[in-house]
């Protein structure tokens, strides 16, 4: 570690190799991995199929760039596009630089509708990256402290709050997008309601406003629908991608559609390594994986039963806010401070993470089985109580 930047609380725990949704550490030990690279291993670990299409794929080319055709490319905008109805696609290599390109994209809107400073409106607890803008659009000033000064051009609200985006449409006449997250991540697995995402839909509609949905940790069938905006049919303007899209090789896409459409052309945004032949072909691979073993039906099942028997194996503990979430993206909100669990956790072979403090959150990967499922909570439960109860 001595040279390497020290960016990372890390456990002390290396690992060597993975079957399934287990992983094993340099000592042989295993552990349950309930946060699957926090959201990435969509096929969990050593899938057949993907380490097919990985290998295949590095025997022929990895890499050529953006100066010439790829075909893999065109093939995985191709399923992204009827899997969301959308249609662009741009690709780069993370979640934040999917958010970034959705950020230009709102400005250069902006600037079109002869808006001389466009805005957009942002989340409170929302997450969407680490660069500058991305930072600057976050909701969350631990992780901007430091870095000031800020960008500027973005309005923050609270969460779910419509009546308050509504009063900013009124007053402020520079507003280009709206952008959030319908599950909030790293804020807590925090839901907006259908009832919100559908009237912020027809608000922006009626304002000539962007809807951004910022899809990278619950997108790629983690939510039980293929992305979060579907279950309420809040179809938005622009669509950001990244952590499960290919499984574990890093790749984020920025999806178009409506009055999105179009707007970025030659030299106005790129990527050296943005959708590369080896990524694309993990990212095939992802969906051909989801779709052939009806992994989004299994994220709901699944899901279901762990929130269920966390539920039920909690039910009247003392301490206990809330058990939330859709499909294999669960958080368990607690009324104290609980990062000590994930490194408890870990020591007891069961990988999980803690987030916004108080939340311990789940994101498994979909291949999980009902039998990981029930080995989840025998696993958990007993840990949260035992904490509650001593601390």
């Amino acid at each position: 570690m001595s040279h390497l930047m020290n960016t990372y609380a890390r456990l002390p725990v290396a690992f060597t190799h993975g079957e399934g949704v287990w992983l094993y550490d340099d000592a042989g030990k295993r552990y349950l991995d309930a946060l699957s690279g926090i959201a990435v291993n969509t096929l969990g670990h050593n899938h057949p199929g993907l380490v097919k299409a990985i290998a295949d794929q590095a025997a022929r080319v990895l890499h050529t760039s953006n100066l010439y055709a790829i075909p893999l490319q065109e093939r995985l905008a191709d399923r992204i596009a009827e899997a969301s109805g959308m249609d662009e696609v741009f690709f780069c290599n993370s979640g934040c630089e999917a958010n970034e390109a959705a950020i230009k994209l709102a400005r250069m809107y902006g600037h079109q509708k002869g808006i001389d400073l466009p805005h957009v409106i942002v989340m409170e607890n929302a997450f969407h990256g680490r660069t500058l803008a991305t930072l600057s659009a976050t909701g969350n000033r631990k992780a901007q402290a430091g870095f000031e000064p800020l960008v500027q051009g973005f309005i923050r609200v609270p969460y779910r709050d419509i009546e308050a985006i509504r009063k900013i449409g009124e007053h402020n006449h520079g507003v280009a997008a709206v952008m959030l997250e319908m599950i909030q991540g790293e804020g807590g697995v925090n839901m907006a309601d259908e009832t919100f995402q559908r009237d912020l839909r027809a608000l922006c509609d009626e304002k000539g406003w962007l809807l951004i949905c910022d899809e990278v940790q619950c997108g790629m069938g983690r939510t039980g629908k293929w992305f979060g905006w579907q279950h309420a049919g809040a179809k938005p303007d622009v669509m950001t991608l990244a952590k499960g899209l290919a499984s574990g090789v890093p790749i984020g896409a920025c999806v178009t559609a409506g009055k999105a459409k179009g707007l970025f052309g030659p030299g106005n945004h790129g990527s050296t390594f943005g959708g590369n032949p080896l990524a694309c072909a993990a990212g095939l691979a992802t969906f051909d994986a989801i779709v052939g073993d009806k992994l989004i039906e299994n994220a709901v099942s699944v899901g279901e039963a762990i929130r269920k028997g966390i539920a039920e194996a909690l039910e009247g503990v003392a301490g206990v806010v809330d058990i939330r979430g859709r499909g294999l993206m669960i958080g368990i909100e607690l009324d104290r401070p609980c990062g000590v669990l994930m490194e408890r956790a870990a020591e007891q072979g069961l990988l999980l993470s803690v987030t916004s403090e108080r939340v311990v959150r789940l994101l498994p990967a979909l291949t999980f089985t009902p039998a990981d499922a029930q080995t989840l909570v025998s696993m958990l439960a007993p840990m949260i109580r035992d904490f509650l109860a001593r601390g």
